[in-house]
């Protein structure tokens, strides 16, 4: 038997209604439940096929676990090596080689020493750095965000350099990006599953929680749209994520890619309301019934992006210059 687990925390929808689908599915020899946790022991195996990680980016100890699980051949997702490695200043500087449009960005220091250093432990950091490079490089008006963070925790929007100091100065030992304001007319949110399923939503940055998935969606002009999925793809496989979302804000008929390190995206039906819940149950559902059927016992059963496929391939040995040896001739 062939078992899919879900490992998540808070949620109180998607993870029930993503075992059931899958469990009304009634393939041969798999069966889904919620993972459950006795004891990690080095190098032991679990005894589940594919896990589907919701819950680790906030529970060190579920990474650990995932990872070890791994190793012993699990497919999970997502790949918990990647997650640990990637986060959204990598997200944007990847973009900019695979020619998806990002806002102007930089990463910045954080304002407070890291714990365990000092002034000394600086000494390759200019002091002051190039302010006015960096701001005439961003421009304002400009966001202000964690590069590693979720959600819209410690996100600011700034007018000049007196409110970008200001916010910096409560920023503690935050790694943050400046980022480039995309002044948008349109704004979608896209899943992405399994690097081959894309589902866009129009979405509502600036509307309450609750009101930001738009409920009676506007036709989007079909080149839009192509241009929407192409890029969405692109991300998706090059980053290796099973489930993600994408966002996109369209300035002058040009989608940016907005935010897109989102491995364990909002599936509450209670803010994605019930067709966009219907689509990513489904999705999933699918998504992981395939990964079980695909399971190889003890092998790698996780997912590379091209990034790593194509950075971390094992180049071919160099050719040794031939040697020359001169030899003594007797005349």
């Amino acid at each position: 038997m062939k078992k899919i687990g879900i490992l998540f925390g808070q949620e109180n929808t998607f993870p029930p209604a993503l075992v059931e689908r899958i469990n009304a599915q009634k393939e041969n020899d798999i069966v889904a439940e919620f993972v459950r946790i006795d004891k990690v022991v080095q190098g032991d195996a679990t005894d589940y096929a594919v896990i589907l990680d919701r819950i680790s980016q906030d529970v060190p100890f579920y990474r650990a676990y995932l990872k070890n699980a791994a190793l012993n051949g699990t497919a999970v997702l997502n790949n918990p090596f990647w997650w640990s490695a990637d986060e959204k200043f990598f997200n944007n500087c990847l973009a900019t080689k695979i020619d998806v449009p990002v806002p102007r960005t930089v990463i910045l220091p954080s304002h407070h020493h890291p714990p365990d250093t000092n002034e000394n432990s600086f000494r390759n950091l200019a002091f002051p750095l190039d302010w006015e490079g960096i701001f005439q490089y961003v421009g304002f008006p400009a966001f202000f965000k964690p590069f590693a963070g979720g959600g819209w925790k410690h996100v600011y929007r700034l007018n000049n350099a007196g409110e970008f100091f200001d916010a910096y100065n409560q920023t503690g030992e935050l790694v943050m990006m400046l980022q480039e304001e995309i002044d948008f007319t349109e704004y979608f949110r896209c899943y992405c599953v399994d690097g081959r399923d894309v589902h866009i939503m129009q979405y509502a940055p600036k509307e309450p929680h609750h009101l930001r998935y738009v409920r009676n969606p506007q036709p989007i002009e079909k080149k839009l749209l192509a241009t929407l999925e192409e890029y969405v793809l692109k991300l998706n496989q090059w980053l290796g994520y099973d489930l993600n979302t994408v966002e996109l804000a369209v300035r002058d008929g040009i989608p940016y890619a907005i935010d897109f390190c989102n491995p364990a995206p909002d599936a509450d039906v209670n803010s994605v309301g019930e067709e966009n819940f219907e689509w990513i149950v489904d999705s999933v559902a699918k998504m992981t019934i395939r990964k079980a059927k695909e399971y190889k016992p003890g092998e790698n059963n996780l997912t590379w992006g091209e990034f790593v496929r194509t950075y971390a391939a094992t180049p071919k040995p160099k050719k040794s210059p031939a040697r020359t040896t001169k030899a003594k001739v007797k005349k």
